[in-house]
């Protein structure tokens, strides 16, 4: 089992850019997909993207294209969620998680069934 742990949330302006980053530790994490949810206050979990553990194919919410940009580095064992031109509604506490999988299946990321997940960091957009 992987643990994760994320940082890097905060209040920022609309328009402005923040960078969440999630460390992993545990099970070797050069062999899970990753990727980001959020959920917003009063509202339900959502997928917001996922990336292979090659770094080779990523997904995103329609929401979220062109704005954000996952990444990863296996040496560092963390995943990085590059937010720019944020939103209000981007507020939200951004969960990262793990699925046991060299490829993002996205059956699985689409329902939240995946292997592990972090405790969450809280994303503020101030308008």
């Amino acid at each position: 089992q992987v643990q994760l742990v994320e940082s890097g949330g905060g209040l920022v302006q609309a328009g402005g850019s923040l960078r969440l980053s999630c460390t992993a530790s545990g099970r070797t994490f050069g062999s899970y997909a990753m990727g980001w949810f959020r959920q917003a206050p009063g509202k339900e979990r959502e997928f917001v993207t996922a990336i292979s553990w090659s770094g080779g194919t990523t997904y995103y919410a329609d929401s979220v294209k062109g704005r954000f940009t996952i990444s990863r580095d296996n040496v560092k064992n963390t995943v990085y969620l590059q937010m720019n031109s944020l939103k209000p509604e981007d507020t939200a506490v951004y969960y990262c998680a793990a699925d046991d999988r060299i490829r993002v299946d996205r059956s699985r990321w689409s329902r939240g069934a995946l292997d592990a997940w972090g405790q969450g960091t809280l994303v503020t957009v101030s308008s």
